[in-house]
């Protein structure tokens, strides 16, 4: 650990070997996605080498790297649960536009495609701001709150995200 701490790549590519798994095993046991527990544990790790000037010198390193893979595990579980309200509130959305003519649904259909898959191509900070704020109907003030941002923050995104959309609406190509 000392030598990780030190700057020795090799030592911190031991100490990822030595708990891949028991990381892994964490992640999954939170998420219940291998995925999710994947890209939870890769996460952890790079977090975990950020902060290795803040680890205390003789403390133990599993439980401090198991936190933060339980806290990134848990991020990982949160924003399913937002993928899947949203794509509920899509499911909702087509419902609703079934009572319409055949056309005009199928038209309805592709809008919503396309939409979402102008959401997806944008970056994560500006599909959960969009999401927040447009699909799951939350105020300026509950999305700030709900994404631990000010709501100066939450404002600003939203502008440079609803440029975005509308650049890659005018252009999907663009992604």
């Amino acid at each position: 650990m000392e030598r990780a701490r030190r700057g020795h790549a090799h030592a911190y590519d031991e100490i990822v070997m030595r708990y891949t798994e028991l990381a892994f095993r964490t992640a999954y046991l939170v998420t219940g996605s291998a995925a999710d527990a994947e890209e939870a544990v890769q996460d952890a790790f790079v977090k975990a080498h950020r902060a290795l000037a803040r680890f205390r010198a003789g403390a133990s390193f599993r439980p401090w790297l198991l936190r933060i893979v339980g806290n990134e595990a848990r991020n990982r579980r949160r924003a399913a649960g937002r993928r899947a309200a949203i794509e509920l509130r899509a499911a909702r959305l087509e419902l609703a536009g079934a009572t319409a003519d055949p056309e005009t649904a199928a038209e309805a259909a592709a809008d919503r495609r396309t939409l979402l898959a102008a959401l997806d191509a944008l970056p994560d900070e500006q599909r959960l701001v969009v999401t927040c704020r447009y699909l799951l109907q939350l105020s300026v003030e509950e999305t700030a709150a709900a994404l631990a941002i000010p709501e100066g923050t939450v404002k600003s995104r939203l502008a440079r995200s609803l440029d975005r959309l509308r650049e890659l609406l005018e252009d999907p190509r663009d992604g």
